[in-house]
């Protein structure tokens, strides 16, 4: 395991961490090796899933839907 453990993060250190990880993703995607983005996946994975867990019933835009997608027609239009 990387990192500390998402669930004994309080909420303003989880969310700095999955800003970080955000913010580092595109860039280990190009350019990390194969082991580093498996671990980049693991710790995402972990810091996301703690952060749903804490908030199961977190607001939902319309338009990030399938059925809000499918309203904006095909990209391009």
């Amino acid at each position: 395991m990387t990192g500390v453990d998402p669930g004994a993060l309080d909420d303003q250190q989880l969310m700095k961490e999955l800003e970080t990880i955000h913010r580092t993703r595109h860039d280990t995607l190009l350019h990390g090796s194969n082991d580093a983005l498996r671990t980049h996946n693991d710790r995402m994975a972990r810091l996301e899933g703690e952060y749903l867990r804490r908030h199961p019933r977190r607001p939902v835009a319309a338009g990030r839907t399938r059925e809000g997608a499918r309203e904006r027609g095909p990209a391009g239009e």
